[in-house]
């Protein structure tokens, strides 16, 4: 059996994480170049800091990241080298429309773009393309307060449809929002949300998180207008929870937090508020406020397949003692003593993807997309910036073999699957260089030193392999 014949093997990368060129082609300033590497980089991604411009204490890795704005036909070379069939990227929102606001979008930044997808296609590789991966113009953020304004949606709308248009015929794979339900857990980051002392929080997450469900639908409904081959999928950041201990209290409260991760995926997959989240809002006096309309629009515009990032499981207790926190992806969870940790702490849980497929897939019975997964490690090169990174290889193997399982044991539909990130780039959550997950090393460390120069790791021609038997070959020889 094994996956399908027209499997989608990549890797993926986000604008704000490898493009840099901040400052370049008319693009103008983002939220997400905002973040700094450093103590201060959570306060700001939760919207807890303001910081709506550079300033001289900080060090930005996002200025310029690993430079793929000038680096980017050298690095598709790289990933047709290792025999991609799609790459998953993002397109930086400011890079179209520098304010966000304008009528007409920077037609440099749109020509970047198509430069890129027709780069892709000449290697046969197909683009999947994230409309906004955290991305937010900073104009959209002061003047509007980015995604808390219904203006935004109208905003999206006209990006949407600029870019539909445009690359027609170059790209078949959308998805609209990246981890939307990060909007809950790093809400500046996530949506360019910054709370004023003593605003309601809660309110405004969620509300902002209405506007983007009605705009992705919105997305989804010129998607399929504009070209009927289009294919749209929404994204979020998945991860089974298991309860610590069967005591019917953890078993409930790993069910609330997954309720947490679902809520979002339900409308934009379903159509509908879940019943839960009703009575959620309502118990937490959050009044959402819906146009006319808008149910419709969820109704009618659902999504065509379901695309999640997968790094490990998480646990949930009621027990105040056992909260021993440990990271993950922005999440925190209490730590399993069945499982090791990566470096930063990440638990690593291959059975746990399969369970999560699952899980997606029942609820849901639409095609899964698996849109980032993969290690985050120190890795030390050889002179010549070569990495014998057998962890990453062993990691990934793991994972890939849990994904088989559930496609051929358990009948899951799965589409594609993207490594996060193909190639080094600067970590969302610390913002560091040396949390490294690729297959190819870029020379830049945390304070951005650095040749830049790209080089293979073994785990690139491992890959290489996997690609080349659909899966079959997991070998690390």
């Amino acid at each position: 059996m094994g996956f399908r014949k027209d499997f989608l093997w990549g890797g993926a990368t986000a604008a704000n994480q490898c493009e840099g060129g901040y400052n370049e082609g008319g693009r103008g300033l983002a939220n997400v170049d905002l973040a700094p590497v450093g103590e201060d980089r959570f306060a700001v991604i939760a919207g807890k800091k303001k910081m709506f411009d550079f300033d001289d204490e900080h060090f930005y890795p996002a200025k310029e990241a690993i430079d793929m704005y000038h680096h980017w036909k050298e690095d598709i070379a790289l990933f047709a080298e290792m025999g991609f069939k799609t790459y998953r990227l993002s397109l930086a929102w400011s890079r179209i429309f520098p304010k966000g606001d304008e009528k007409e979008p920077n037609e440099e930044g749109l020509k970047f773009y198509e430069d890129i997808f027709k780069e892709c296609k000449k290697f046969g590789i197909e683009p999947l393309v994230t409309i906004t991966h955290f991305d937010c113009p900073m104009h959209l953020v002061e003047k509007y307060g980015a995604w808390r304004s219904r203006e935004l949606v109208g905003f999206y709308e006209n990006l949407c449809t600029v870019i539909f248009n445009r690359y027609k015929g170059l790209v078949k794979y959308w998805l609209t929002f990246n981890e939307i339900n990060m909007i809950l857990h790093a809400p500046f980051m996530g949506a360019g949300l910054y709370f004023e002392k003593g605003e309601n929080e809660e309110q405004v997450k969620y509300q902002a998180a209405h506007h983007e469900l009605v705009a992705s639908a919105i997305a989804t409904k010129i998607a399929h207008e504009v070209d009927p081959e289009n294919q749209v999928g929404c994204m979020l950041a998945a991860g089974s929870y298991y309860p610590y201990t069967p005591k019917p209290d953890d078993v409930w409260a790993g069910r609330q937090e997954e309720r947490q991760n679902y809520f979002f995926i339900d409308v934009q997959s379903r159509g509908e508020y879940p019943a839960y989240a009703l009575k959620e809002m309502a118990r937490k006096g959050i009044d959402v406020k819906m146009e006319e309309g808008d149910a419709e629009l969820l109704k009618t515009h659902t999504v065509d397949f379901i695309s999640f990032s997968y790094y490990s499981s998480r646990v949930a207790t009621t027990d105040p003692e056992l909260l021993e926190q440990t990271a993950g992806n922005i999440f925190a969870s209490v730590k399993n003593p069945y499982l090791e940790s990566s470096e930063w702490g990440w638990q690593i849980d291959p059975l746990g993807l399969r369970i999560t497929m699952n899980d997606l897939y029942d609820r849901y019975q639409k095609p899964l997309f698996i849109v980032e997964n993969g290690l985050g490690a120190v890795d030390t090169p050889d002179e010549n910036g070569y990495v014998e990174d057998d962890y990453r290889i062993d990691y990934l193997a793991q994972h890939i073999q849990a994904m088989r399982d559930a496609v051929d044991e358990d009948g899951v539909d799965l589409l594609g699957y993207t490594t996060w990130g193909c190639i080094d780039l600067v970590s969302a959550g610390t913002g560091e260089m040396k949390k490294r997950y690729g297959f190819i090393y870029v020379d830049r460390d945390n304070e951005g030193n650095g040749t830049l120069k790209r080089s293979k790791k073994k785990s690139f021609d491992w890959y290489k392999k996997v690609i080349e038997t659909n899966g079959e070959d997991l070998s690390n020889e």
